[in-house]
């Protein structure tokens, strides 16, 4: 597998920011409330920089890794014009794909949605746990633990 997941930074219980981490164990700070943007989304300034130096050579075509896992697709990520771009190349090769979309419309989503081969699950608290073995198993992976917290 191939990929990056975007996870929360918290401080004293407190969410201050998102960090990127790739399969391969680079991380970098996606947002942060100390951040100044632009772009900013909330009160979070976005590090399009850092994040599309993670994420865009994470995306690269997964050769004998067989799957791409894409979290996510939402403001902060969309504001990268070059990860939009790599992102609609990725769905154009003929490799698995694994995506987590914001729910709230987006030009570029609602495009990537309306495609006949994209498939759409949604993600509740009452599957959360379940689909990850779900997705492994229609994809026919193995399953590992992801990168550590």
């Amino acid at each position: 597998m191939t990929g990056f997941l975007t996870r929360e930074l918290r401080q004293r219980g407190r969410r201050v920011g998102f960090e990127i981490e790739t399969f391969e164990g680079e991380r970098g700070v996606l947002a942060h409330v100390e951040l100044p943007g632009p772009p900013r989304v909330g009160r979070y300034g976005v590090d399009l920089e850092a994040f599309e130096a993670l994420a865009l050579p994470a995306m690269k075509l997964p050769g004998d890794k067989h799957v791409v896992l894409v979290d996510e697709l939402g403001k902060m990520e969309l504001a990268s014009k070059p990860f939009g771009e790599a992102t609609l190349a990725l769905f154009d090769e003929p490799v698995p794909i694994v995506a987590s979309v914001q729910t709230n419309p987006h030009p570029f989503t609602v495009r990537l949605r309306s495609r006949a081969e994209v498939e759409t699950l949604p993600l509740t608290t009452a599957n959360r746990d379940r689909l990850p073995g779900e997705l492994a198993r229609r994809l026919g992976v193995a399953t590992r633990a992801a990168p550590a917290r």
